[in-house]
């Protein structure tokens, strides 16, 4: 990463214990895909942002000058940055008789590093989501260079809706602008603080929305691409395309448990205590690797129609998920159809064993494999993190009485024989590692060769 650059202050900020940045690498293509998703949901928003962007050069601007003509109508203030341009400074967004009063253009230095850096951050008390980016180096690229090919331009770093990191990098870009414009400066500093104080005392925005149109900018750059490029950047662009399609449901499901300070580390516990039952159980990888997913996303579907949420209880939970646009909807995974088996999971994890949950009443084996699993190891590490809390002598034997007691009504009995094995095996020291995943990498998770075993093993059943 260049010194100096925003990316980089970040990176250096956060290099330390749990909270290092999920960085990858982005395709232009996607990351055009991911800036125009955000960008139009500023359209469709009532929140009136602050936006501040990077485009390098300003002739990458002039290419969307006309977009942030719109996108200055609903917001308060904008801020671009670039090296000079043809046509850069003069474009119409910065004539104040077309009332773009509230965008201001920032020439950098081509010495300036934020020169080379691709950003997109978006704050307001109800919306926020960022794209941070920066070009790889001719180091990066190796012996055969930067692309020709525009398209095939390769950035390093991540995108996320997390608030608090949002607002941390809006300030380092602040500082960053000071030094060019102090006045904008001043103006950006008193909005953010404007912002921060109504944080949380406002209706947010409906995360799951903003997570649809993320995924489905990105389906449509799957058939978008440049004639002339080569297959193996076809290929690779498919990949990190669906990749960004999975980060966004991880960046999701890790606000819902940032959100709920009770029990902040459901999904990477739940994904690994349910891989472990995976392994009892004897499970193919495959499947395996399924629940481990299932288990990450647990969370994002509640029943439809459902009054309470399995995995969040509580109505002060659900109240509070609401109020932060985080209360996700069963509908929300099915937009991507690489999840339609997880949606399904998660879907029937609220089903009984003896036929008296929903959505469809199910009962016994008719139930997925998957989604008993799912249901009694989310109930185990609830109740194994409740009873910790409260600081109860052994937590782990009185979560797995709890759901001893459900047996043979809720959970299904054998596997509850099976989470005593787990049990007795955590008890004599057997380490689970509970690990947050690394969401820039998130198509790991996705196996088409896995995928076409599973879809043989189906139609053999």
């Amino acid at each position: 990463m260049l010194q100096g650059s925003i990316l980089q202050k970040l990176a250096k900020a956060h290099q330390q214990g749990n909270t290092a940045l999920n960085l990858g690498v982005y395709y232009k293509n996607t990351l055009i895909s991911l800036c125009h998703a955000l960008e139009d949901f500023i359209l469709e928003s009532e929140s009136q942002p602050i936006v501040i962007a990077a485009f390098q050069q300003g002739k990458w601007y002039l290419q969307e000058a006309e977009r942030y003509g719109e996108l200055a109508q609903n917001s308060s203030d904008i801020a671009i940055m670039a090296t000079l341009g043809a046509g850069f400074s003069e474009h119409s967004t910065t004539n104040y008789e077309n009332n773009y009063e509230n965008v201001t253009l920032v020439n950098l230095p081509e010495d300036d590093p934020v020169a080379q850096e691709w950003h997109l951050m978006i704050l307001s008390p109800k919306y926020t989501a960022m794209v941070l980016c920066q070009e790889l180096s001719l180091e990066d690229y190796g012996p055969s260079g930067q692309p020709e090919n525009d398209l095939e331009r390769k950035f390093y770093g991540f995108w996320t809706f997390e608030p608090a990191l949002v607002r941390e990098t809006v300030e380092l870009a602040i500082a960053h602008l000071q030094a060019y414009d102090p006045t904008l400066g001043e103006k950006l500093s008193g909005q953010v603080e404007r912002m921060i104080a109504e944080f949380g005392h406002c209706q947010r925005d409906d995360l799951n929305a903003v997570v649809s149109k993320v995924v489905g900018y990105l389906q449509d750059g799957h058939s978008d691409r440049e004639k002339g490029a080569t297959g193996v950047f076809t290929s690779a662009l498919q990949d990190n395309l669906m990749s960004n399609e999975m980060q966004a449901f991880l960046r999701m499901a890790q606000l819902i448990d940032q959100a709920d300070a009770t029990n902040p580390n459901a999904a990477s516990e739940v994904a690994s205590l349910s891989e472990a039952m995976g392994q009892i159980l004897d499970l193919p990888a495959w499947q395996i690797k399924r629940l481990r997913l299932a288990g990450l996303l647990h969370r994002l579907a509640p029943l439809k129609g459902a009054t309470e949420m399995t995995p969040l209880k509580s109505k002060p939970q659900q109240e509070m998920l609401a109020q932060q646009g985080l209360l996700p909807k069963a509908s929300v995974l099915r937009v991507m159809p690489q999840l339609q088996a997880i949606a399904k999971i998660i879907t029937h994890q609220s089903e009984q064993w003896d036929g008296s949950g929903q959505p469809e009443g199910l009962s016994y084996d008719d139930i997925p494999l998957e989604s008993r699993i799912i249901a009694l190891i989310s109930e185990f590490q609830q109740q194994v993190t409740q009873y910790q809390s409260q600081q109860q002598d052994n937590p782990l034997a009185q979560a797995l009485a709890h759901c001893e007691a459900e047996a043979g009504k809720r959970f299904d009995p054998k596997l509850v024989e099976s989470l005593t094995l787990l049990v007795m095996g955590l008890q004599q020291g057997m380490s689970i590692e509970f690990s947050q995943p690394k969401i820039a990498s998130g198509i790991w998770l996705l196996d088409e060769t896995e995928q076409e075993m599973e879809q043989l093993v189906t139609s053999q059943e």
